[in-house]
């Protein structure tokens, strides 16, 4: 499912069915599970596929849900904790203070204009490199190598590394605010004659000035459009203008940064490559540059098998790499327009040509791209970088998991079948025909995780509040935790009202 076409829903979620209801395995198929009221009539069969394992003829297994009220009141200040004060914002705000308190001191300092240059240079690396898939990669596999053995404190903690956006963000605001007081400074140089007692008393021609004032445009226009508002509703364009004017705005750095070096290196009386290599801008920049080189020296158009499993959705099979638990892979279909991330998953049996190992990500249509994905099924996708770890690798320093998901988000929940140490898990998964949207095998699939799957079938019983459901499941199933994959505003919603109670959840944000 791509993030960037998620749809959202906006109506409030309502249950149409008593106010007494169970959710019931049966034994007169291992593939049955049935809605009935408190007198046990039936409301509505959903048809699931076969199970993986045995199932005990005679058992049982009744799940009450009273009224669809969730039982736990939130807990004081929930709103702010959870929805004000997340970690996503915090590290946003530890970047930005940690910068303001450097730029207020450099400020008040006689030395001014190399500083703010280099600490631009510096916020710009550290920008670039949070969004860096080997950067990213090596980020999830440190945090997350905390052992199950650990406290749960500390587990809870680092599963929340795929808030590491925060850092991203924060890093390009303080590079904007750097790099305004670099220009300022170098303005201010340029129409005025600077004090003779002065550190610094270069006088600047016209050229990096322009320079710099074309770079400063470019980077508000980054700062807004990636704005979460704009970024949501307008995905496609922040995309090409986040990539493209970021493009833009290292390489007119580099030029800006040699025209300065020049100017400065005459007025000093230096060669100017000696001035570069101790200048820590210009190594800031070289390292920049590498890490948005990387990932495109890595494009490759490999070939895709689409099976398309209805009108709504589409398996797309790869064999040009091997996938392992929590990756996901970026996908285009010209390389220089919009990018698509989804979840991948390992094929059960090999699905590439000669046999080779292969893997999926499911798409399910969400938005023109999608759709036509699956009206025209490519031979071809356009690949760039390695696969990356995401949301849901945070997953694996717990025990045991409920994962709840609707439609299409069951793709990245399967993402836990590459990995034979995962978390026990418990499936909650609420979608519209789920056998015939999704086909068979990805129904068996689910059942490689949870060989009991609570499955409900939308077109049958409409939208159902899952909160009262994973409440009363997480004591029966002894979970750690819940983990969340639906759109946006489900997601928020969920993972929301059962923090705000005490229920460690975990759900992909905007940034993720």
């Amino acid at each position: 499912m791509s993030v960037s076409e998620k749809t959202p829903i906006t109506a409030p979620i309502t249950a149409p069915m008593p106010a007494v209801t169970k959710m019931v395995t049966t034994s007169r198929s291992p593939s049955e599970v049935t809605l009935t009221d408190g007198d046990h009539n039936p409301i509505v069969e959903k048809v699931l596929s076969q199970e993986m394992g045995s199932v005990d003829s005679g058992s049982r297994q009744t799940l009450d849900l009273e009224a669809q009220t969730v039982h736990a009141e939130p807990r004081r200040f929930a709103f702010l904790r959870y929805t004000i004060f997340t970690l996503y914002r915090r590290l946003f705000t530890l970047v930005v203070c940690a910068n303001a308190g450097v730029f207020i001191w450099i400020m008040l300092s006689d030395q001014k204009l190399l500083p703010l240059v280099n600490a631009t240079a510096a916020n710009l690396l550290a920008c670039g490199l949070a969004r860096q898939p080997l950067v990213v990669n090596s980020i999830f596999r440190i945090v997350l190598s905390v052992p199950r053995s650990a406290p749960f404190a500390l587990r809870r903690f680092a599963s929340k590394v795929y808030h590491y956006g925060g850092v991203h963000s924060g890093c390009g605001v303080a590079a904007l605010v750097w790099y305004i007081g670099f220009v300022g400074l170098m303005s201010r140089q340029y129409w005025t004659s600077p004090p003779a007692s002065a550190a610094e008393t270069v006088g600047f021609s016209a050229a990096p000035v322009a320079l710099a004032y074309i770079i400063l445009v470019l980077l508000l226009a980054i700062i807004v459009v990636a704005h979460p508002t704009f970024r949501m509703k307008r995905h496609d364009y922040f995309e090409l203008t986040h990539r493209f004017s970021g493009w833009l705005v290292v390489a007119m750095f580099v030029a800006l940064l040699l025209v300065f070096a020049h100017e400065i290196s005459q007025a000093q009386g230096q060669p100017l490559g000696r001035f570069l290599v101790t200048l820590p801008a210009f190594w800031c920049l070289v390292l920049t540059v590498l890490a948005i080189v990387q990932p495109w020296l890595m494009l490759r158009r490999v070939p895709v098998r689409a099976e398309v499993l209805s009108t709504h959705a589409v398996r797309l099979h790869f064999d040009h790499a091997v996938t392992t638990f929590g990756k996901g892979i970026q996908l285009a279909k010209h390389p220089l327009r919009d990018w698509h991330g989804f979840a991948t998953f390992p094929d059960p049996t090999p699905g590439g040509s000669r046999g080779r190992p292969s893997f999926s990500c499911l798409v399910s249509k969400a938005g023109d791209w999608t759709a036509d994905t699956i009206k025209n099924p490519p031979t071809h996708f356009w690949k760039r970088g390695v696969l990356i770890y995401g949301f849901a690798y945070s997953m694996r320093v717990f025990k045991r998991v409920i994962v709840v998901t609707t439609g299409s988000g069951i793709g990245p929940c399967l993402s836990f079948l590459g990995d034979d140490s995962r978390p026990e898990l418990r499936v909650l998964w609420q979608t519209r025909a789920p056998l015939k949207t999704y086909g068979q095998e990805v129904m068996d699939l689910v059942h490689r995780m949870d060989a009991n799957p609570v499955i409900m079938d939308t077109d049958h019983s409409g939208r159902v509040n899952m909160v009262p459901i994973v409440q009363r499941l997480i004591p029966e199933f002894g979970a750690e935790a819940v983990c969340v994959i639906s759109n946006p505003v489900l997601t928020r919603q969920i993972v929301y009202e059962l923090e705000a109670r005490g229920v460690p959840a975990f759900g992909p944000i905007f940034d993720s």
